[in-house]
């Protein structure tokens, strides 16, 4: 028994014996490219599988957090294509906390071809093992990117100023059955999402524009806190990440990065507590990023959604909104240009 697999040993059989053709098999183009997905519950996901070098390959986002690499797929018996991904959990620890007994937990996606879309289903293994959790998902794929616009041919709009400075007027919570923590103080937009110690949890919510846009400029100033962070959704689609990232290594996870997407070219956040900077244009599916007068993204595309987006449709308009439930940030001089076609 090697790796959980029988191992047979070769032998010579009797001669003529019957050839068993292989099963047919969708051919694997028809799962190659990049395909955005509606999760059972209301989530987005995104995916994205390669034919690269002579095997496959793919990257997945799922819900919320980062675009990952999977830790496997292969195309399965049935013309099911079978993407694996794992992660290392700690099982046990010894008295000081350090792991002493961890495993390989892996989820798979089921995934097969409907027409111009897919259809799947998630299976994830509880954390006792003894049984295994479903999510549905349906798939549409992406066209690809078109090329770069040119931004300097652009028209706009008149100019809409998203906030006040007074209230709330405009605005409004995605969910309306969790807790506002965004208020106006000292003509700030601030969001404060305090957990009280021994208290049952709070749910914050995402604060959204009531009107959506299309293709636009967004000019607005952040402060965040120490060890704060937030964000700033183009379009219900595209986090724009605000946090406190001073001085850290270039990542795209920092202050003004499409979230783990896009990474910054060269750092330019302020320390954490000062008013900083955003200019941030969608055109096109590309995105230009501006922090603190510095160029950090120049006009470079988004090749799906972020974590958190509020829906798979890449081409429908949307709302700004604001992440409501990570940390404390004050935000102030939010205006928004729309692009003109």
């Amino acid at each position: 028994m090697v790796s959980g697999v029988l191992m047979l040993a070769s032998c010579s059989g009797p001669k003529n014996e019957p050839v068993i053709p292989e099963p047919s098999r969708t051919d694997i183009s028809e799962f190659l490219g990049q395909w955005t997905i509606d999760i059972e519950g209301g989530s987005v996901g995104w995916l994205e599988v390669r034919n690269e070098d002579g095997y496959l390959d793919a990257d997945v986002l799922w819900g919320g957090g980062s675009v990952l690499p999977v830790s496997n797929i292969f195309l399965a018996k049935d013309n099911v294509l079978m993407v694996q991904r794992s992660n290392n959990v700690v099982r046990k620890s010894d008295e000081n906390k350090n792991p002493i007994r961890t495993q390989v937990v892996t989820s798979w996606m089921e995934i097969t071809k409907n027409g111009e879309k897919i259809d799947g289903i998630l299976l994830s293994p509880r954390r006792n093992g003894l049984s295994v959790d479903t999510t549905l998902f349906t798939g549409t794929k992406l066209p690809p990117v078109p090329a770069a616009p040119d931004l300097a041919s652009l028209k706009y709009g008149e100019p809409v100023s998203l906030f006040n400075g007074k209230d709330l007027t405009g605005w409004k919570l995605i969910n309306e059955k969790q807790v506002n923590g965004f208020k106006v103080i000292d003509g700030m937009l601030v969001n404060d999402p305090v957990q009280k110690e021994g208290e049952a949890h709070i749910s914050y919510g995402n604060l959204r524009t009531e009107k959506e846009f299309e293709d636009f400029n967004l000019k607005l100033e952040v402060n965040v806190p120490a060890g704060s962070n937030s964000g700033v959704y183009l379009r219900g689609l595209y986090e724009i990440q605000v946090m406190d990232s001073y001085k850290r290594e270039l990542d795209p996870h920092n202050m003004g990065a499409v979230y783990s997407r896009i990474k910054p070219v060269t750092a330019a956040e302020k320390p954490a507590g000062q008013w900083q900077s955003l200019d941030i244009t969608l055109c096109k599916r590309y995105a230009t990023v501006i922090l603190n007068g510095v160029k950090i993204i120049d006009n470079q595309p988004i090749y799906g959604p972020t974590g958190g987006a509020m829906k798979s449709d890449v081409f429908a308009p949307g709302p700004i909104y604001l992440q409501g439930d990570h940390g404390k940030v004050s935000y102030r001089n939010i205006v928004l240009t729309p692009i003109v076609y």
